[in-house]
């Protein structure tokens, strides 16, 4: 998931994306672990894919705070 489209998601997807993407990365360091896992860059665009959607989290609420104080 590119900066963008993550920026296009609502506060709900955005959660909703977090957790799918966390549970890839679970279940590829899953796969890693038990020596099934065949494309090892998978675990790099994933965690790539979570920091890009805690940013925009994180941008989103420092907005909020912005606007309330």
């Amino acid at each position: 998931m590119d900066i963008d489209k993550a920026r296009g998601l609502s506060d709900a997807e955005l959660e909703t994306a977090l957790n799918e993407a966390k549970q890839d990365l679970w279940q590829a360091r899953f796969a890693l672990s038990t020596r099934q896992l065949k494309d090892y860059s998978t675990i790099s665009q994933t965690r790539r894919a979570i920091a890009r959607i805690l940013t925009v989290q994180r941008e989103r609420n420092a907005e909020r705070a912005a606007r309330t104080a």
